[in-house]
C-alpha cells in the first residue's frame, strides 16, 4: 500500500472519532407563537399604541375582538379559550406621512421586547386589511442595539392575510461577546399612511404572531459556562497584579 493511501485512510478514521456534539444541530427548527391574542389577561405583557402627530382627539384606540381568520377555525378544538384579536383604530387630523406603531409593554405602560430564540429565519402573522393605501413595517432589534425595519408589504387588501416576513442572515442576532445581546427582539410594528390616502377612520386588526427559528444553533460545547458567577459584580476598579488561589 501507498504512503499516501496510509495517510488518508489514518485520516478517515480520526475524523470518525470526532464527536458529533460538536456540531449544533441545523435541523432543530421550530415554530414559536409570540401572542395568539386569545388570553390577554394570561400574558405578562400587553399591547401599546403610539403614533405621529396630528392625531385626532381620543385616539389611537386599541382592544380585543372576538374572531379569527377563516383558515385558522379548521385547527381549534373544543377545550381551547375564545378566539380574540386584536385591533386598533387610529384617526389623523391631516394627510401626509402619518404612522402609528402596536408595540409590547410592561405593567406600567413602558416598551417591552419580547426576545426571540435561537436564529430567526421568518416572522409570521395574520393581518386584517381595510384596503388602505398604507403599509406595514415590522421592527426588531438586532444585537447591536439597533432597531431594523422590515418591509412587511402593502395593506390595500380586503379582509385576512397571512404575512409571512423573511428576516435576512446579514441582521446580527446574537454579540460575539459574551456580555454582549444574545438574542433578537421584537419592537413591534409599525403603520404608515400614503401621503394622499384618506386618515380619518383606519382600523386594523392582528392575530397570530409567531416566528420560525433553529433553536440550537447558538448551544455550544460549555455554554452554560457564559453566566459564571465570579463574585465580582460590584468590582469596578482594575484587577491586582498579585496571584490568587481558586475559590472552591
Amino acid at each position: 500500500m501507498k504512503k499516501g493511501a496510509i495517510v488518508l485512510s489514518l485520516g478517515l478514521a480520526v475524523a470518525m472519532c470526532v464527536p458529533a456534539v460538536a456540531q449544533p444541530s441545523a435541523k432543530a427548527v421550530e415554530t414559536i407563537v409570540i401572542d395568539n391574542f386569545d388570553t390577554p389577561d394570561d400574558m405578562e405583557w400587553s399591547w401599546g399604541v403610539r403614533t405621529s402627530r396630528f392625531v385626532a382627539d381620543g385616539y389611537p384606540i386599541a382592544r380585543f375582538f372576538e374572531g379569527m381568520p377563516n383558515s385558522l377555525k379548521a385547527y381549534r378544538k373544543d377545550s381551547d379559550p375564545a378566539a380574540q384579536v386584536l385591533g386598533v383604530k387610529v384617526a389623523f387630523n391631516r394627510k401626509g406621512d402619518n404612522w402609528f406603531e402596536v408595540f409590547p409593554q410592561d405593567g406600567d405602560g413602558n416598551a417591552y421586547e419580547p426576545e426571540f430564540l435561537g436564529t430567526v429565519t421568518q416572522m409570521d402573522f395574520w393581518v386584517w386589511g381595510a384596503n388602505y393605501n398604507y403599509v406595514l413595517e415590522v421592527l426588531l432589534r438586532d444585537a447591536n442595539g439597533r432597531v431594523v425595519t422590515l418591509n412587511a408589504g402593502s395593506l390595500m387588501f380586503n379582509g385576512w392575510r397571512n404575512i409571512v416576513v423573511n428576516v435576512p442572515g446579514s441582521i446580527p442576532q446574537r454579540s460575539r461577546l459574551r456580555n454582549g445581546r444574545r438574542n433578537l427582539t421584537f419592537v413591534g410594528f409599525r403603520i404608515r399612511s400614503s401621503v394622499h390616502e384618506a386618515v380619518d377612520n383606519y382600523v386594523i386588526y392582528f392575530d397570530q404572531l409567531k416566528y420560525t427559528t433553529n433553536t440550537l444553533s447558538d448551544i455550544f460545547d460549555g455554554y452554560d459556562l457564559r453566566d459564571s458567577d465570579f463574585g465580582d459584580s460590584d468590582n469596578t476598579s482594575g484587577g491586582s497584579s498579585s496571584g490568587v488561589a481558586a475559590e472552591k
